[in-house]
């Protein structure tokens, strides 16, 4: 009695897909970088243009690249999606991309009248301020500082979270305090990087520059956290969806 396994035939466009794909999340192909052309995925995987066109348009309509016009194709700067709380890692995630976080420093101390503000507190009352650089294959991508309450969030500062919190902030909130983020209200603009921060993202000084600020909520309406975001203008690109 003979077995016969039947083998799933893939499609030639999605193994191009998928090649390409994997060097985006491996980082050997970063935002910006051109990728291979019609032509050139074509001869090398020995199908018809009109195979390798397929293979390409899929990847755009999955924002992973982006096709200019008598230029060639590149990948894709990460997408900010406005319609979803999402984290920078769930972002990331998303787009098979894996990100990284170097924690810059974590302090505790008493800020600004206008955080405590913006998170329902009193005006002495003692907060933790975390910067966070956050890189996608590598590269700085943005630096996010996060202000929340020492005494609501006790320990968050703590070297035994350092892992965890080079990670997604919001499951380490979830898990680790039992709440859960429901929404946020946004604020955005642009800057330009001044001397430390164009050290630190390894960019010129004066370096464009989108700006977010975030008061997080959860689910019983409270404001846990509060973000600022400064973000390479040239690898986002704000996706914003409008109805009528």
């Amino acid at each position: 009695m003979s077995l016969h396994i039947a083998v799933a035939h893939v499609p030639a466009y999605q193994r191009i897909q998928g090649a390409i794909r994997k060097r985006i999340q491996a980082g050997e192909l970063a935002p910006g970088d051109p990728v291979d052309s019609e032509r050139e995925l074509a001869r090398a995987n020995s199908v018809s243009l009109m195979t390798a066109r397929h293979a390409l348009a899929s990847l755009e309509r999955e924002g992973l690249v982006e096709r200019r016009r008598g230029v060639g194709t590149f990948v894709a700067p990460p997408k900010i999606h406005f319609n979803k709380l999402m984290s920078y890692t769930e972002q990331m995630a998303g787009r098979g991309l894996e990100a990284r976080t170097v924690i810059v420093s974590c302090t505790a101390g008493i800020f600004n009248e206008e955080i405590s503000g913006r998170l329902a507190l009193r005006l002495d009352a003692p907060l933790v301020m975390m910067e966070r650089l956050r890189l996608s294959a590598d590269s700085p991508v943005a630096l996010e500082t996060c202000y929340l309450s020492e005494e609501e969030f006790s320990g968050i500062s703590d070297a035994s979270l350092r892992a965890e919190l080079q990670g997604s902030l919001f499951t380490t909130l979830e898990r680790k305090y039992e709440i859960e983020l429901a929404h946020a209200d946004e604020e955005v603009d642009a800057t330009t990087a001044d001397a430390r921060l164009a050290e630190l993202m390894a960019v010129p000084r004066g370096t464009p520059l989108l700006r977010i600020r975030q008061v997080i909520y959860t689910t019983n309406n409270n404001p846990a956290l509060y973000v600022l975001g400064l973000y390479l203008s040239g690898r986002h690109t704000l996706m914003i969806r409008r109805f009528r």
